[in-house]
């Protein structure tokens, strides 16, 4: 007997085998067959979906969770255009806080003001707390004097911006949240998540400088998990300034690992460790992405992370560590580096099934694609970048750089494996309206952006779906309604390929499923 068969549907199985079905059946949390299969079968109950449209339960290959998360719960500036007016909301945030405190506030972006708020601002309304504004693309921040006094000589800023390291010199002088703190943000992370259809996803990188918020983040993940406030998958990527030198022997030839050796594979597939995470630069809204040429109207072209020479050692140690890599490029400069590392890491120990994966690659020129198919790696990009922020972006590249930004066609027709994802907290986190930009390739205002990288309705679901799963591992278990996989499904209020691509972000995601249950139908 099954446990459940949802009926009257058009289930998009993303399984080449069985396209399209009727009819899915499911035992103890997977699939057990399609149509004819399971028709015939006793189920305890059976669900009527009334003609809706089912697809495999999106995956966002590279998002934030704990960011996004504590951001739901922090005042927010976003949307004020005025100085006094973003100094009147930071000016209410302090009144609410205690003496001497930090003061965080989200949703800065310069680019809305017409350049950076400075230290000597925020110092009118601190009233001796200590203030920080997180910059959206989250590689920067303005903080008032509180903190600069605090922060070591040689960190650099302007007026107090503080960009990459400099910004998370800053984050160190904070307490860490606790794992509590963190468990709960995570919850209502993925509760949205599953509002919009994803039901499994990579938090891309724990624990480091950047982006961690605590040493012993993982832990909170597993809290979460235990207290039932984790109702999706969740893969997470280590950030690699948690590798150690350690003492293996000497035919492991690994100089550098996580502690006890954890690496890539640990852990279930509900939670589990993934890859290493590794950022080579910053990003384009805090025009910290390093570019081969400088922006258009800037003297300068953005900025490494660090020294090039440690930022490759660094790939090439968690390469023979036995990690994939997810190495952060927005930047084609920044692609360079990760591709030189990479060819050097492979060459020194053949790894062909390790994936790699680029995380953004927002900016990728046409001579280094065969580079990324010659060497196997996976793109992994954020469509929805272009529609947010698609205006910005191709005036600071130009007309010769613009139609290369987070490219689609590009990657596929050079067999590169091209994954979706969200990057969220950054931007709007639907796969749905990513899947629209991907076809469209219209900027919000409707400015066509590499309109030549469009890409079909089909081969952006795949991104979402087939080559999520793959780029995480997850082939064996979900990404295609395909027997013996995990019951993981999205119910649709319409089939994507059927309605005006125009439409693809307006359509309803009625319900999600994950293991065969139903984690919640859309108000």
């Amino acid at each position: 007997m099954l446990c459940t068969r949802l009926t009257n549907a058009r289930f998009l199985t993303m399984d080449p085998d069985h396209p399209v079905a009727h009819d899915l059946g499911i035992w103890r949390g997977r699939i057990v067959g399609l149509d004819e299969a399971v028709t015939s079968l006793p189920a305890r109950e059976v669900i009527d979906l009334q003609g809706a449209t089912v697809l495999p339960g999106f995956i966002d290959a590279h998002v934030h969770l704990a960011w996004t998360g504590l951001q739901e719960n922090t005042p927010s500036i976003a949307g004020r255009t005025r100085i006094d007016d973003v100094l009147a909301v930071v000016a209410e945030a302090v009144a609410a806080s205690p003496p001497g405190a930090w003061v965080s506030l989200a949703g800065y972006d310069q680019r809305a003001l017409g350049r950076h708020l400075t230290a000597a601002e925020l110092d009118r309304v601190a009233r001796g707390r200590k203030i920080y504004l997180l910059h959206d693309s989250g590689h920067g921040c303005v903080v008032n004097s509180a903190v600069l006094d605090r922060l070591p000589a040689h960190v650099p800023h302007e007026n107090g911006f503080l960009a990459e390291g400099a910004m998370g010199a800053a984050r160190a002088l904070r307490l860490p949240y606790s794992q509590q703190e963190l468990a709960e943000a995570i919850g209502r992370a993925a509760r949205t998540c599953l509002s919009e259809g994803v039901t499994a996803c990579a938090e891309a990188g724990i624990g480091g400088t950047l982006f961690g918020h605590s040493p012993v983040e993982l832990g909170a993940y597993q809290r979460a998990r235990e207290e039932g406030l984790l109702p999706l998958r969740v893969q997470l990527m280590v950030s690699a300034d948690r590798l150690n030198p350690v003492a293996a022997h000497a035919s492991d030839d690994i100089p550098r690992a996580l502690d006890l050796g954890l690496r890539t594979g640990f852990g279930d597939d509900r939670l589990s460790v993934g890859a290493l995470k590794i950022y080579t630069d910053g990003g384009m809204m805090a025009r910290t992405a390093a570019l081969g040429e400088p922006y258009e109207g800037l003297d300068h072209a953005g900025q490494l992370q660090d020294d090039p020479d440690a930022l490759a050692d660094t790939i090439v140690a968690g390469h023979l560590a036995g990690w994939q890599l997810a190495v952060h490029a927005i930047g084609d400069r920044a692609a360079d580096l990760a591709l030189d590392a990479l060819e050097r890491a492979q060459r020194l120990r053949p790894r062909p099934a390790a994936r790699h994966r680029i995380e953004h690659a927002g900016l990728i020129r046409p001579d280094q694609l065969p580079r990324f198919a010659r060497l196997g790696v996976t793109a992994v990009v954020q469509p929805t970048f272009l529609h947010s922020f698609g205006d910005d972006y191709a005036t600071i590249m130009g007309e010769k750089r613009a139609p290369w930004l987070y490219r689609g066609r590009g990657f596929l027709d050079h067999g590169i494996p091209l994954v979706g994802s969200s990057d969220r907290p950054v931007t709007d986190g639907s796969p749905l309206r990513a899947v629209q930009f991907m076809v469209e390739r219209a900027s919000r205002s409707g400015r066509p952006i590499g309109p030549d990288e469009a890409v079909t309705v089909a081969e952006a679901l795949h991104a979402y779906t087939v080559a999520g799963a793959r780029a995480c591992h997850w082939e064996d278990t979900v990404g295609s309604l395909t027997p013996g996989k995990r019951a993981d499904l999205v119910v649709l209020g319409d089939d994507p390929h059927r309605v005006d691509p125009a439409r693809i972000a307006e359509i309803e995601v009625v319900t999600t499923y994950v293991d065969g249950l139903e984690t919640g139908r859309a108000a």
